[in-house]
């Protein structure tokens, strides 16, 4: 089902103001632990569902979260959530959401993270 015009506006301006905060960018800090436990826990059940279930499993998706929290601030992992779910979607505009620069940034940025996530996490990969 294609968005509405004010719909992707909406979208555009939510990832674009997030991206744009004070506090995201390769210069500053993210904030530690600023994830609410929602997000971590959608994190690791995702992780689980692509890893297999049980205690070990979930321990290493809990680290895995917990380092990429501690490189990406809650408000870009948000707008990281938001880019990936539009990139998805068929269409004109998900083609224009690939091809803003900031957001290719951020997507590698996460890329990132998560690479560093799995060799801490997942040795045995």
């Amino acid at each position: 089902m294609p968005l509405s015009p004010r719909i992707t506006a909406g979208l555009l301006l939510a990832v674009s103001t997030a991206a744009l905060s004070p506090g995201t960018g390769h210069a500053a800090e993210p904030v530690r632990n600023d994830y609410p436990t929602e997000a971590r826990v959608d994190y690791v059940l995702g992780c689980m569902a692509s890893n297999g279930q049980g205690r070990d499993v979930m321990g290493k998706c809990a680290c895995s979260i917990d380092i990429i929290a501690g490189q990406i601030s809650y408000d870009d992992y948000t707008a990281v959530e938001t880019a990936m779910a539009m990139q998805q979607m068929p269409g004109e505009r998900a083609g224009m959401m690939r091809d803003v620069g900031w957001i290719k940034d951020l997507l590698e940025r996460f890329r990132q993270a998560q690479i560093e996530a799995d060799l801490e996490c997942f040795p045995h990969r």
